[in-house]
């Protein structure tokens, strides 16, 4: 008798152990809840489990149930004294029923009589506490064949759990009110921001856009050339038409001109028009994009993907300030504002011979540096529910973000920045069964979403040739004192006295570190004296994060991509 007592304890203390370890491993209730109640319905000869909490308007919903269909967990709703479930909450006490068939308060909603007919059904609840105040109840029922036995400590087991439970809802609650409380600040700080710091249309709390919009405040005035720098979907149109708006050529026509869509002939058509009989169907004149900016702003996208010999006509316009237009000779004198962005690095194409000096020294006067989305991650929710906002005023919705959902919106990388917040936001509001969005129905919590997956195969592609065949040779110049060193890379290296030819997608990156000084892959004090050592150490010290990292050993995100490919280290995922 003595050891049945003693093994029923430790069972008993073992399974307050499993309950309370699984309840810290998240902040998702929903989700440690129905996971300490699956242990204790396998530990125990409990049948099923629910837990249901309070809502501000006094009703109690389900939060999550074992043991249930999906039917009867729509079914778990009470009110505040309504039923047995709905007593324990307005009383605070538990409850142990033996059998269910007989107690009249018991209203069978969630069907646990109808399981086990001509079989006694007990019936054991218990209210779930915190901050002395009672939020939920917790309720569990098993067989009870001969009516006969004895649920003491059953009953004690669960109010252990119960206040387990009230602990970790507790918690959850804290760090949602300080979330929430963090972005009304966000929020507070956005409407109290100065009209210097303000730009119509564009959301930015953040420090880096702060540092944009007092840029753009500062070259708008001016008739200064701009140059829009930073990724695909970082916002440079809206900028670019910021700074008209905020410039003395407001009230005149703002033209925009994507130089990647067109061909070098109807590009130069397009921006400095056409006489007639020029071409084939040229039928009369027609003014190009500079003329009819004539007094505003012309903005040029894509500026780096212009062809050679289309620069060197582009920089005689922005010297001259006039141009003639295709098929004539009578010089056309525009008074033109340019605004030019790219997502290139125009400073590696001035040096490959890809994109002429001159004119890169005459567009970069004034260079505005977009951040990237993952760069400004405060921005994130603001952003977010300006875009929700937009489509429910759209489509007539009342769709609304839940506190998991704005945690996943702002932990995500972002790869393509606004542009992708904005579809990711419009996607999920449009596929949406109901008015709040939760964190699941996002297509990266299953797996499905296709930017994640782009993303990997352009970074697999950039670090894996599939065939010998298909690496390109790249030919870069030594200094005559390295006559005769190898350099190695991924498959073949070859040397002779004055260069050196390197084969493989790391070509530029070898060549780099060829060219870079010798300290840069020197040891220093406290680093490792092997080079994949040094890498593992780096990468740890930096959280895994290999731009992180290759600042800290003083080489290029390129050197670090190869070195950790050359020495097969395998990359961390958190």
């Amino acid at each position: 008798m003595v050891n049945t007592q003693v093994m029923e304890a430790r069972r008993e203390l073992d399974a307050v152990y499993e309950v309370s370890k699984t309840l810290a491993t998240s902040l998702d209730v929903a989700k440690t809840f129905r996971e300490a109640l699956n242990y204790l319905l396998h530990a125990f000869d409990w049948r099923r489990a629910f837990v249901v909490l309070s809502e501000p308007e006094g009703q109690l919903r389900g939060l999550c149930a074992v043991g249930l269909t999906r039917e009867e967990q729509q079914r778990m709703q009470f009110k505040a004294g309504e039923g047995i479930v709905g007593r324990v909450y307005a009383n605070g006490i538990q409850v142990i029923v033996p059998d269910v068939r007989t107690e009249p308060l018991f209203l069978n909603r969630t069907g646990g009589a109808d399981q086990s007919p001509g079989m006694a059904v007990a019936m054991l609840v218990t209210p779930i506490r915190a901050d002395r105040h009672t939020v939920g109840v917790l309720a569990v029922d098993c067989l009870n064949p001969d009516e006969r036995r004895v649920f003491s400590g059953d009953l004690q087991l669960l109010k252990m759990v119960a206040t387990l439970m009230g602990q970790a809802l507790l918690l959850q609650r804290s760090v949602s009110a300080a979330h929430d409380s963090l972005q009304d600040e966000a929020r507070r700080m956005y409407k109290v921001l100065k009209p210097s710091q303000k730009i119509q249309h564009v959301v930015g709390v953040s420090a880096p856009m702060q540092e944009v919009f007092e840029q753009v405040h500062r070259v708008a005035p001016a008739r200064t050339t701009v140059l829009l720098r930073g990724e695909s979907g970082t916002g440079k149109e809206m900028i670019a038409r910021a700074i008209h708006n905020l410039s003395p050529r407001k009230g005149e026509a703002f033209v925009c001109v994507n130089c990647a869509a067109l061909t070098e002939s109807l590009l130069e058509s397009e921006l400095f028009g056409h006489e007639k009989g020029s071409f084939t169907g040229a039928q009369g004149q027609r003014k190009g994009r500079f003329e009819l900016a004539q007094g505003g702003s012309l903005f040029l996208d894509e500026i780096g993907d212009i062809s050679a010999s289309f620069q060197a006509k582009l920089l005689r316009v922005l010297q001259e300030r006039e141009f003639e237009r295709v098929g004539g000779s009578a010089p056309v004198k525009v008074d033109v504002r340019l605004i030019l962005a790219t997502n290139r690095n125009l400073e590696r194409m001035v040096q490959a011979g890809e994109f002429r000096a001159d004119l890169y020294y005459r567009i970069n006067v004034v260079s505005i540096q977009l951040p990237p989305l993952r760069e400004r991650r405060e921005d994130i929710p603001a952003m977010a529910q300006h875009f929700l906002d937009r489509f429910n005023r759209d489509n007539a919705r009342s769709t609304q973000f839940s506190t998991s959902a704005m945690r996943v919106l702002s932990s995500c990388y972002w790869p393509g920045n606004v542009r992708e917040l904005e579809n990711c936001v419009e996607r999920t509001a449009t596929m949406t069964h109901d008015d709040v969005i939760t964190d699941f129905a996002f297509p990266c919590r299953e797996n499905r979403c296709l930017t994640q997956v782009l993303h990997h195969i352009d970074r697999e592609d950039a670090v894996r040739p599939m065939r010998l065949a298909d690496i390109p040779i790249v030919e870069v110049a030594t200094a005559p004192s390295h006559a005769g060193a190898e350099i190695e890379s991924g498959s073949l290296a070859l040397t002779s006295a004055d260069t050196t030819l390197v084969s493989g997608p790391f070509g530029d990156e070898v060549a780099d570190m060829a060219a870079a000084p010798a300290g840069a892959v020197v040891p220093d004090d406290g680093k490792p004296e092997g080079e994949r050592d040094r890498l593992i150490w780096a990468m740890e010290r930096c959280g895994w994060v290999q731009a992180k990292a290759a600042r800290l050993l003083k080489i290029s995100p390129r050197q670090m991509g190869y070195a950790l490919q050359k020495h097969e280290v395998e990359v961390r995922k958190f």
